[in-house]
């Protein structure tokens, strides 16, 4: 709750709000709103944050997963008594869920079983079920892992301008931002909207021929994620077993930087699917990002995931003025070590502004300026991927 404090006076739809104002006013609503038994919301469940943006509060609950059917109920009341304070247009509450713990899942907290960040009010079906690696993503033909073995290389840039490029190919195609503590996603996409929840089913946000999400969907863009290992391995795990993605070709998930929890469980989880599809590396041409991307690699053949290939960004700068091209970081060492590996070298991406001011603006490069050396890179990239899941359907399909 560091929210910055601005004026009193601010008008609805100001940026910020009076956060400790409206902290203030919100915990009477929550004390006051009570369920049929006569307790209010704050006996079953305790706040966790507030924050206000343009206007619209946010507010975390956190609650036992018992207790969590006895707060949704009260969430209409609740969100339209807070959107009628001075200053507020709208309002959304958010619950962290956790199950009691058993030894089974105190033993194995990187698979993520025992903890539901977002309680969506499942009543389809029993979530444990959904949440069984052969029930994960039933409707989904292959999944892309894009991964790194450091951060700041490009993954993400590369991960959302191949998920277009497939979905240019003519594939139904998925894009899911698994990096819980930075997330990217929204931003590069344009997209600031809420998911909507369906029966306890989370639908994705479309956006460039996508279905995307993110946890950048579900909390504001200035809340840090301060979350331990078990509860970032849940909310992957929800992202997978209770957002409706529907028939995909392909979904491409942007992966979280290294080879730590995450990518172990992804892989784990999705074995089958990762074997009908793969994992791109993006690596830079420095020999530190190299030494990384030979790690992530290791991991994915360790873990038996076919390995698509290798991508080499930042790998030249081109001049705006004078076209000249300059090799700040080295280049060529990507593609070196891609063969000295046995691995395809996919693509080599320049370094340009219009890339970055692309994502910033919520427009991958890919789509607003199509004939750019880096879109004409990134097509290329994505034919390549699009050639390889291919070669592998049609070499299962073979008798």
């Amino acid at each position: 709750m560091t929210d910055t404090t601005p004026p009193n006076d601010m008008p609805p739809g100001s940026p910020e709000t009076n956060l400790p104002s409206a902290e203030t006013r919100i915990t009477d609503i929550l004390k006051s709103e009570q369920d049929a038994q006569g307790s209010n919301v704050l006996s079953f469940a305790a706040l966790e944050s507030v924050s206000v943006r343009n206007g619209h509060a946010h507010v975390s609950l956190a609650t036992s997963r018992d207790n969590a059917s006895r707060v949704e109920p009260l969430r209409p009341r609740v969100e339209a008594a807070i959107a009628s304070l001075p200053g507020i247009t709208g309002a959304t509450l958010s619950f962290t869920s956790h199950r009691p713990a058993t030894p089974a899942a105190a033993n194995a907290p990187a698979q993520g079983g025992g903890h539901r960040p977002f309680n969506l009010g499942d009543k389809r079906r029993n979530a444990a079920s959904r949440h069984a690696p052969e029930t994960l993503l039933p409707g989904v033909k292959a999944v892309i892992a894009v991964a790194s073995g450091k951060g700041g290389v490009g993954k993400s840039t590369t991960a959302v301008n191949l998920a277009v490029g497939l979905a240019q190919q003519g594939l139904k195609t998925g894009l899911l931002d698994a990096d819980i503590y930075g997330p990217s996603l929204p931003r590069m996409l344009g997209r600031n909207a809420r998911p909507e929840v369906v029966d306890g089913t989370i639908l994705p946000i479309e956006a460039w021929g996508l279905k995307s999400m993110s946890i950048g969907y579900l909390v504001d863009e200035n809340q840090a994620m301060i979350w331990r290992g078990p509860m970032v391995m849940g909310a992957l795990t929800q992202f997978l077993g209770e957002v409706e993605w529907g028939e995909l070709d392909v979904l491409v998930i942007d992966m979280p930087p290294g080879t730590g929890d995450a990518q172990l469980t992804l892989a784990q989880k999705l074995g089958p699917k990762l074997a009908a599809g793969g994992a791109v590396i993006v690596s830079t041409p420095q020999d530190i990002a190299l030494l990384d991307a030979r790690r992530g690699v290791a991991m994915f053949e360790r873990m038996e995931t076919p390995i698509l290939g290798v991508v080499e960004n930042m790998s030249y700068f081109c001049c705006p003025n004078c076209n000249h091209r300059t090799e700040l970081f080295g280049h060529g060492g990507a593609k070196a070590e891609a063969e000295k590996m046995g691995v395809p070298f996919l693509a080599e991406i320049p370094l340009l502004a219009d890339i970055r001011a692309s994502g910033d603006e919520g427009t991958p490069i890919i789509l607003s300026a199509p004939q750019s050396e880096a879109a004409q890179a990134y097509t290329r990239l994505a034919q390549a991927v699009a050639r390889s899941l291919s070669s592998e359907h049609s070499t299962k399909e073979r008798p």
